[in-house]
């Protein structure tokens, strides 16, 4: 087999199999959303899967237009007879910073015309395009996973952005946010998004939670729940990870310490046909709303499973429904861990993205679309990564049930995409997050954003992957990791001014957040610099012996130009005799 073959081969035959698994469904999976080439991978950490003992969120916001920022929700008192607005928040839009921040000023044109009455207090939270965190620890990921398209429902007035603020703001647990959202959709309707997954945790459970619209015809006066939902607990000594499907599968509603879902769980199904309780078949949660099929192979889940449990030698080839809900890792994971797994491009397996022809000559990992594209007549995709170029942000979050919640919970946001990015700790107690996390869009540079940072150093990276992905993960040793390291003592000081007063606490992790944040993006715009000087006109410029390296293309990606150009040799090209 010639050397291009070989080095393409294996990415062409997995991507066929993704592909066709994205274009080949059944008549019942044709209303299935093949969402497989973008989209959010979320995961779930058990307490007892955990180093440190935390329960873990993760939330890559893999959008590549969304709105990237962030700002904090303080706690309030309420009056009797007080509302509170639902708004029509789309995950997708953006406005031009001109306008105003999308939090303060555009919100009030998406009023649905519909108030819910308001507890007597609401918590503090920190949210981006979803809620993440709040006071109590309570704490959320998202994976968009799909539904039959006919369940789409325009009449309803939730969506999840909103679910998961309102969650944020009267929730302690993940059970209460589980309940208080389903019963928000089954009341005011569910819609405007689909089929969507939520990780939810608290310092002690860790819940994957789904919920899907009911379709066009619900209206409020219908007397029936305006959104279907489901959610499974896993085990405290378990990981799991949701990449843009349906995960829960058979379900045990008499398990109450596992499983929670709406009254028209199955009902609803049976009704539209997508469930036959005569066919003697278990129900199946995934199987019947958000069907993908047996033949289906999504590398993300094998992907995360083998990165940390790699004993399990789960074959790459499985179709998801085989895969496991969730499963144990083969040690417990600690945070950094879990940074990496968001970064991960499938490194040393048949899926490795930093390999063959298309990730060039210095080994870059990542696709820019369309992901799906056609050679003479013949359709192709490349592989999808856990981590993704076109991430708005990924957060982790941290919910330990040791320390006081405003300083147990932490969200980790790493700006940008995963594998250039720096995570930047923020407890769930601060009092406001830096006004650079609260500003800029894709469309206007603005150094004053702290988002514009991590592009312009990822912008200077792709050059020469390679070689510049070294200078990135040295950054990141000093800076993420170092944040790591610091944390325990932050925690201890924290903790030491909590019991004299709180509010000095909250004062205290808000300052050193700020701090840390503003180190963190002056140090990725230095970065940037750097970049663009030693790799500069494809050189590599080493400004500490002031020296020019020529750092050529390596010998097999030659001879690869060689054999698929078919170039002839100097001598053949312009006729000279050897």
């Amino acid at each position: 087999m010639s050397l291009v073959l070989r080095r393409i081969s294996f990415v062409f035959f997995t991507v066929v199999l993704i592909l066709f698994s994205c274009f080949t469904f059944s008549s019942a999976q044709q209303d299935a959303e093949c969402i497989d080439c973008l989209g959010c991978t979320s995961f779930l950490v058990g307490k007892d899967a955990s180093l440190d003992g935390s329960t873990m969120t993760v939330h890559p916001c893999d959008c590549g237009t969304c709105d990237f920022t962030f700002r904090t929700v303080p706690a309030a008192d309420h009056e009797p007879g007080d509302t509170r607005k639902i708004y029509a928040i789309s995950q997708y839009e953006t406005w031009d910073p001109e306008v105003g921040l999308k939090w303060d000023v555009v919100l009030e044109e998406k009023f649905t015309g519909v108030e819910i009455p308001q507890p007597p207090h609401t918590y503090a939270y920190i949210h981006g395009m979803f809620g993440y965190i709040n006071e109590h620890q309570l704490a959320m990921g998202e994976s968009t996973v799909g539904c039959h398209r006919e369940m789409q429902s325009p009449n309803a007035v939730m969506n999840l952005t909103e679910l998961t603020r309102i969650a944020m703001e009267r929730c302690k647990t993940a059970r209460e946010a589980i309940q208080l959202m389903g019963e928000l959709g089954e009341k005011y309707g569910y819609g405007l998004d689909g089929g969507e997954q939520l990780s939810i945790a608290d310092p002690y459970e860790a819940w994957h939670f789904e919920i899907m619209p009911v379709g066009p015809l619900w209206t409020p006066d219908s007397g029936k729940p305006g959104a279907i939902w489901c959610a499974q607990r896993i085990p405290d000594d378990h990981i799991s990870v949701t990449p843009n499907e349906s995960r829960i599968g058979e379900i045990d509603l008499e398990n109450t310490e596992y499983f929670m879902a709406s009254s028209n769980v199955i009902s609803y199904a049976v009704d539209n046909g997508y469930y036959d309780p005569e066919s003697g078949e278990p129900f199946s949660w995934k199987k019947a709303y958000s069907p993908w099929g047996k033949s289906y192979i999504n590398p993300r889940t094998w992907g995360a499973y083998h990165f940390l449990a790699p004993s399990l030698n789960l074959d790459p080839m499985t179709p998801n429904d085989e895969l496991p809900f969730s499963i144990k890792p083969d040690k417990k994971v600690s945070v950094k861990d879990i940074m990496e797994v968001s970064r991960y491009h499938y490194e040393g397996t048949i899926f490795d993205m930093t390999e063959g022809l298309a990730a060039g000559p210095f080994g870059n990992p990542n696709r820019w679309r369309p992901l799906n594209w056609e050679v003479d007549g013949e359709r192709y995709s490349w592989v999808r990564p856990i981590g993704t170029q076109q991430a708005e942000y990924v957060t982790i979050t941290q919910s330990r049930s040791w320390l006081p919640d405003p300083i147990g919970g932490i969200v980790w946001i790493g700006l940008g995409t995963t594998d250039t990015t720096c995570f930047i700790p923020f407890y769930a107690g601060i009092n406001e997050i830096p006004y650079s996390f609260q500003i800029g869009d894709h469309w206007t540079f603005n150094r004053d954003a702290a988002r514009w940072a991590f592009d312009y150093a990822d912008f200077h990276t792709q050059v020469k992957y390679s070689y510049a992905i070294k200078d990135v993960k040295e950054a990141q040793y000093e800076y993420e990791d170092g944040a790591i390291a610091e944390i325990p003592k932050i925690d201890m000081e924290a903790y030491d001014l909590y019991k004299e007063d709180p509010e000095k606490a909250k004062e205290f992790l808000t300052d050193y957040c700020t701090q840390n944040a503003e180190k963190v993006i002056n140090a990725w715009w230095d970065l940037g610099d750097k970049l663009l000087v030693k790799y500069n006109i494809g050189f590599v410029y080493t400004s500490e012996d002031r020296q020019r390296k020529q750092v050529g293309y390596p010998e097999w990606w030659l001879k690869a130009v060689v054999e698929y150009d078919n170039r002839q040799t100097v001598e053949e090209f312009y006729n000279i005799e050897k």
